[in-house]
């Protein structure tokens, strides 16, 4: 009846909780520029929240949270109990000073907890922003005006969807327009904002003015916004703000906290039921034995008490207590300097992964491009060589008249027939690499940001020592800040031209006639270049080699070369130039510009004019450039597959950046395949390449986010089979919401436990989502770090974190759990053994101070001191990883452990109980006496016969509760005879006792390590 009440009681607060969660509606909205008066709704503080509790709801919600588990109830039932006079066993402080201990215990964790994310919350929001510059965007935002002269700025997007490549934002041109800066809060103006969206790539939106003749009104779209956790990367920027706090994209994306539960707290979870249907099984035995005589129902529950302590509840505060512990050791452990356990609730989930889910940039990679490889297809330079190249453009520029050494390469109809020297391919190199890209040079040390005309002024300042490029991809910056280390510098640059500074000095300016960007689609960028001093015009175009490979002259080298660079890791560009004579521009510039104005099918006409350009182009050279890896990448992802961990990388990078990063981190072997999973849009496209995809073995696999999309929508059981056992899989072009939906879809198709690695915000919802998060704190900033379970500085350091501090923590908490399980059912079987003989009588074998004495002082630090054991040496550990597999399968807690220390119990507690009974001579106080010192001592020395490594103060606190127990002697006359326990009788029977309950199991541990040892022993030998 208590119990259902209870039940009852739980529902109704899983009913409440999901009430108090319901969501309010997203509205689209007006926001006016300096009249906030003029705003009728309220909309949500700009603040981060990741706490789990509020002041009202904490006391309530960690009470809910420790009563939905069945151990925890059930004492809360057995407990209340105790206020029922017929129900009475003993006295009311054995039952209730352990649940309050636990439940204090319980507080004063999650109120840490609770208090440590409230402080990071707090410093989080507590700063002030005015201006933006370098610095994180607060809320999403409307670029209304900027320092730079051309309206325009570069942020970074890394936190927000993982990708590295800068990208250029427009100022609204009204507000770009205004004479001063106070301007902004003159005018009368408004920004129409659509409703809250998930969508990261699209925004709708209207600006108006409605204090011109006439009204303006422009039209807003994602390049006119700056969402929340993006960086400016350029200038200063003003702007107005349309979504705060969790209606931003990013906290969209974002989902909320759970309270994460152990794998191995539900395994114990269910032990605890097996045990409390054991109980009743056995109380019904009693009261059947009993014959059903007299208030038989009040005899059960009473037998059902009695043998409470079958199911201990000092498991729940043992294990706590084991899990703070392993948190203190590995934020103690030097080897791996500022990890951070954030959860102190999941250690052991560490020693249970089977799917390790990374992102790449920041991660896998530090997100820094080093050039490393220009080839001309009969020679190579290399690191080593750069020396060459740089003396070949110093001689190349190193005539009177320098602007006569382009004009030496132009001839037009001659170039592919003439074998040019080396040292002219260099140079034609080089310059159309310097020219070829949409990176701008920023000078920001003399600006400041701090008005708009100093910002003009300094970018006539060429010096190298306050230059900084900024471009939409940061292989382009990595290119042209090698053209600057071989002498061709980028000086300047706007949207008409750009300017080059030779080694000796001299700037040379080109005027930018047209530029094709990259696109996903096209996968290559060009541009057409007037010289100011020979008026030559030259078209220059870079891309992937499968783009490049049918626009460039017959070659035989390139497709290898490509290929070698490929397996060194490197991202490879094809660079090709085609010159144009004044007629040939001209007649395509009418035909381009004709095409940019038709209605139908603008885009199809506009490709088709370029690619009536784009035949038979000069090959000038391959480029080779390395995003660098995190140190000990590759080693940490080779330990972590021998360890039977299949790892996914979800990224929101290109197809090709990913694929190249796969390979070079080794998270795909050399001697695997890969199969790129076609782009499907339909679901017979998706039938059709899940078919090829079924036909293929052993190979990894990438696919895009879009794709991925579609595959989920018609065929998902089918995919995740498939993609289950790819040795690895790339998933790029990943949003937040999709990484999270990769996570949820293998927890529920593999009931295997999952853990995502990530540095970004992009990765918060993965980490979230995942059985353990864990977060790098590096240069993207705090936000995943705050997030996830376990904190930590570099990649290489999850290798010790999984290897040493999860097989140590699962290890050490399953040995606990099922010693303290032990402790309980022995002494229930010897009340058992004692009630049967006593006529089945439902009286306590041990009363008060006795069984909380058992519990706690006699016991609690011998069995606690497990937390200390470790079965191989961590420097073992991490040489065979192998001995990670064991553990997925769960074998150091299972049913079949759990039987055998059943059995055990059994037997020792029947032992004790007949041994005494046989032993004593004449008082029945006899019999408590030396059962139970018979008990503390056969305790003792189990949790001895299971320590595998001895530990300094596991030795101290054997000694420590063996003393504690002798010399409680001299005040437990209550239940002793302290005439008897000083007798030598006492002693004889008491160790004879021990040694029948504890010597066969002795020796049974010793046949089994001589004949049947397990795995680690064999390697510790």
């Amino acid at each position: 009846m208590v119990l259902t009440f209870f039940i009852l009681s739980l529902s109704c607060c899983d009913c409440l909780a999901r009430m108090c969660r319901r969501t309010k509606e997203l509205k689209a909205r007006t926001v006016w520029l300096g009249h906030p008066e003029k705003c009728e709704e309220k909309y949500p503080k700009n603040a981060i929240k990741n706490q789990k509790y509020n002041f009202f709801t904490f006391v309530p919600g960690v009470l809910y949270q420790q009563f939905k588990f069945f151990l925890n109830l059930y004492f809360l039932v057995v407990a209340c109990s105790q206020f029922v006079p017929a129900l009475k066993i003993g006295y009311l402080y054995t039952y209730w000073a352990p649940l309050g201990f636990v439940m204090a215990v319980t507080m004063v964790r999650e109120a840490v907890d609770e208090v440590r994310r409230y402080q990071r919350d707090k410093e989080m929001n507590s700063q002030l922003y005015s201006k933006l510059t370098n610095q994180r965007i607060p809320a999403d935002m409307i670029f209304l005006r900027t320092s730079e002269k051309t309206g325009s700025c570069f942020i970074r997007t890394d936190q927000l969807d993982g990708e590295t490549d800068w990208k250029l934002k427009v100022a609204v041109v009204c507000t770009q327009r205004l004479p001063a800066l106070g301007d902004l809060f003159s005018i009368n103006a408004y920004v129409y904002a659509q409703k809250p969206q998930l969508d990261i790539h699209s925004f709708e939106g209207n600006f108006t003015r409605e204090d011109g003749d006439p009204q303006i009104h422009e039209s807003l779209s994602i390049d006119h916004t700056l969402w929340a956790s993006t960086i400016v990367a350029s200038g200063t920027v003003i702007g107005v703000v349309i979504y705060t706090g969790k209606e931003t994209r990013s906290v969209l994306n974002t989902s909320s906290p759970k309270n994460k539960v152990g794998l191995l707290d539900l395994e114990l979870n269910r032990l605890t039921k097996a045990l409390f249907l054991a109980q009743v099984v056995l109380s019904i035995v009693m009261v059947a034995l009993q014959g059903f005589v007299g208030p038989w129902f009040r005899n059960l529950f009473r037998f059902i008490v009695l043998f409470s302590y079958i199911i201990p509840i000092s498991l729940r505060v043992n294990l706590d207590m084991g899990k703070s512990a392993y948190g203190w050791m590995i934020m103690k452990d030097e080897n791996i300097p500022g990890t951070v356990v954030r959860t102190s609730t999941i250690p052991e989930e560490l020693g249970r992964l089977v799917y390790l889910l990374t992102d790449k940039t920041g991660t896998l990679t530090q997100n820094e491009m080093i050039f490393k490889r220009l080839h001309l297809g009969t020679v190579s330079y290399g690191t080593d060589t750069m020396d060459e190249i740089q003396s070949h453009i110093g001689q190349s520029y190193a005539q009177p008249q320098p602007a006569q050494a382009p004009k030496a390469v132009a001839p037009k109809a001659a170039a592919p027939k003439v074998r040019r020297s080396v040292s002219s391919r260099i140079h034609e190199a080089v310059k159309a690499i310097a020219l070829c890209h949409n990176v701008t040079p920023v000078y920001e040390s003399r600006a400041n940001g701090e008005t708009e005309s100093t910002a003009a002024e300094a970018d006539q300042d060429f010096s190298d020592d306050n230059r900084t490029y900024q471009a939409s991809s940061p292989d382009e910056v990595a290119l042209v800040r090698w053209t600057e280390s071989v002498g061709l510098t980028l000086v300047n640059r706007d949207l008409t031209s750009l300017q080059l500074k030779t080694p000796a000095g001299q700037v040379l300016t080109y005027y930018i006639l047209q530029i094709f960007p990259f696109t996903s689609e096209s996968k290559r960028m060009g541009i057409i270049i007037r010289e100011e001093t020979t008026g030559d015009i030259t078209f220059y175009m870079k891309g992937a080699d499968v783009a490049m490979a049918s626009i460039v002259q017959y070659n035989d080298w390139l497709e290898e070369e490509c290929g070698n660079m490929a397996r060194e890791g490197l991202r490879t560009l094809v660079v090709a130039k085609k010159s144009l004579s004044e007629e040939q521009y001209t007649d395509f510039e009418n035909r381009f510009n004709q095409a940019k104005l038709s209605i139908h099918d603008r885009a199809l006409k506009v490709a088709a004019v370029v690619e009536s350009l784009e035949r038979e182009m000069e090959l000038l050279c391959l480029t080779g450039v390395e995003d660098q890896l995190q140190a000990d990448v590759r080693p940490t992802l080779e330990l972590l597959r021998n360890a039977g961990i299949k790892i996914w990388m979800l990224t929101g990078d290109k197809l090709e950046t990913a694929t190249c990063i796969a390979k070079s981190s080794h998270l795909v072997s050399r001697s695997q395949d890969i199969h790129v999973f076609r782009s499907v849009s339909n679901r017979g496209e998706a039938h059709l390449e899940l078919n090829a995809f079924r036909r293929k073995h052993d190979c990894a696999l990438v696919i895009s986010g879009d794709s991925l999309e579609v595959c989920l929508r018609y065929y998902e059981h089918e995919f995740v089979e498939l993609a289950c056992q790819c040795p690895a899989v790339v998933c790029c072009r990943c949003s937040p919401t999709q990484k999270a939906q990769i996570v949820h879809l293998l927890k529920q198709h593999t009931a295997n436990r999952t853990c995502a690695i990530g540095d970004g915000g992009n990765d918060v919802s993965m980490i979230q989502a995942a059985d353990c998060g864990i977060g790098i704190e590096g240069k993207e900033g705090k936000q995943a770090s705050l997030a996830a379970d376990f904190s930590i500085t570099q990649f290489k350091h999850i290798g010790r974190l999984l290897m040493v501090h999860g097989r140590n923590s699962y290890k050490r908490s399953a040995a606990l759990g099922q010693f303290v399980m032990h402790r309980g059912m022995i002494i229930s079987t010897m009340q058992a053994v004692f009630s049967s003989i006593f006529y089945f009588a439902s009286v306590p074998l041990y009363q008060g101070f006795l069984m909380v004495g058992y519990s706690t002082i006699y016991t609690m630090f011998p069995v606690f001191s497990l937390v200390l054991d470790q079965d191989v040496k961590p420097e073992m550990a991490l040489l065979y990883p192998e001995l990670y597999k064991d553990l997925t399968k769960g074998r150091s807690l299972s049913f079949k452990t759990f039987l055998i220390w059943v059995l055990i119990s059994i037997y020792q507690g029947g032992i004790l109980m007949y041994g005494a009974l046989v032993l004593f001579e004449s008082e029945f106080v006899h019999v408590v006496a030396i059962s139970f010192t018979a008990l503390i001592l056969t305790e003792l020395l189990m949790v001895a016969l299971n320590i595998r490594t001895w530990h300094w103060l596991m030795v101290l606190a054997e000694f420590l509760s063996l003393g504690c127990y002798i010399a409680s002697l001299a005040f437990l006359n209550e239940y002793f005879d302290l005439g008897f326990i000083t007798t030598p009788a006492f002693l004889w029977k008491v160790s004879v006792i021990t040694v029948v309950s504890c010597l066969p199991l002795y020796i049974i541990k010793y046949l089994k390590r001589k004949f049947s040892p397990p795995s680690y022993s064999k390697l510790s030998s």
